[in-house]
């Protein structure tokens, strides 16, 4: 690309959510992998990326839903100080270079693409951070798995992760509900619940419940969601609220129960005879999803360079001085500020690998009191 830091940019566009507050235990266990960052977030804690970007100069707060941003809430005023800060340490930024394939000189080097021809570039150690295969605009095209697989690597292919699903609307349900959020509810996917909140788009659903339920929902031949509308009450709670007869079911739940017009429209989808009928569908609204939107709208990718190909510092076994780190190695995590830390914390491991590698001393791991 011609510039750099292309996705981060595109992450930060409604605000730049670097992390999350909530106490590591609670961390760990948001990853579908959690044995593997429990010692990569000992080492990176939260903490410490807040430590990171105050020492650019960029303060950071605790939002009301826990999620940690920098003080602009902007992703550019950060980039622009990190990319001036290793400029100062020596980094030099070779732009519009595409990574071609890898090869073994008197160490590892890189083959390139570029404008002016191909380019080769030797050194004792390198790392891969290529991103998976969502956003491909930004650069993360995926186009790396070839490379790598050529090589006997391991790759479990990539999918789209925190993406919205299709569901084939009515076109009388769209014209009274598209843009409508459904708030303050519970979702479940092949036996996983998750609390959260759903928008209703032309073409299916978007938010943050059911990008946490990506992955029950893939593991699923027939993905499907049920949705509680009304979580903090019974069915026998919601259907004594209802008279036993009224002209029009639908209208006294929706006052009596404060429906949204988005769930008012749902539970319009299946008429019911009867309040019970009615409280027990509101309890357990079960719907059909065509499948996931395309992976060039997810917001991340799963899958990636398998775990059981990279050593605990995080290189590639059958390449020596090869290290990856980021969305291209094979873990998935919900939105929240769990992604962008899992980036930074792999490549602080891969930083160190890199240094032990060589023969030097590491840093040691960021220790926040």
């Amino acid at each position: 690309m011609p510039s750099v830091g292309r996705k981060f940019l595109v992450a930060g566009r409604g605000g730049l959510n670097l992390t999350h507050s909530e106490p590591l235990e609670k961390f760990v266990a948001r990853y579908r992998d959690p044995a593997h960052w429990r010692s990569l977030l000992d080492d990176f804690p939260p903490d410490a990326l807040r430590a990171w970007a105050t020492g650019l100069g960029i303060e950071t707060f605790v939002g009301t839903s826990g999620r940690v941003f920098p003080s602009t809430k902007q992703a550019a005023p950060l980039l622009r100080r990190w990319i001036a800060r290793l400029k100062t340490q020596g980094v030099e930024f070779r732009l519009r270079h595409d990574w071609c394939g890898l090869g073994t000189l008197e160490g590892p080097c890189a083959a390139f693409e570029t404008p002016l021809g191909p380019s080769t570039i030797s050194s004792r150690a390198i790392v891969l951070a290529c991103g998976g295969a969502s956003w491909p605009q930004t650069g993360s095209n995926g186009r790396w798995i070839s490379l790598l697989s050529a090589a006997g690597t391991e790759i479990a292919p990539l999918t789209p992760a925190n993406c919205g699903y299709e569901v084939d609307w009515p076109s009388a349900f769209l014209a009274e509900a598209e843009g409508q959020p459904l708030k303050n509810i519970r979702v479940q996917a092949n036996g996983e619940w998750v609390a959260g909140e759903l928008l209703i788009t032309r073409y299916g659903l978007e938010g943050g419940a059911i990008y946490q339920l990506g992955h029950a929902l893939r593991s699923s031949p027939s993905p499907a969601i049920t949705i509680d509308l009304k979580p903090d009450f019974t069915a026998e709670q919601l259907a004594t609220k209802l008279p036993s007869a009224a002209p029009d079911l639908l209208a006294n739940a929706a006052r009596a129960w404060k429906l949204s017009p988005a769930a008012t429209a749902l539970l319009r989808l299946t008429p019911v005879p009867s309040p019970n009928a009615l409280a027990v569908m509101a309890k357990g609204f079960h719907l059909r999803l065509r499948g996931p939107r395309p992976i060039d709208e997810a917001i991340s990718s799963a899958g990636g360079v398998a775990w059981s190909e990279l050593t605990e510092d995080l290189m590639i076994r059958r390449l020596l001085g090869v290290f990856c780190a980021g969305e291209m190695i094979e873990w998935e995590a919900p939105t929240g500020g769990y992604l962008l830390q899992g980036c930074f914390a792999t490549g602080a491991r891969a930083a160190r690998g890199v240094l032990s590698f060589l023969g030097k001393t590491a840093a040691p791991p960021a220790k926040v009191d």
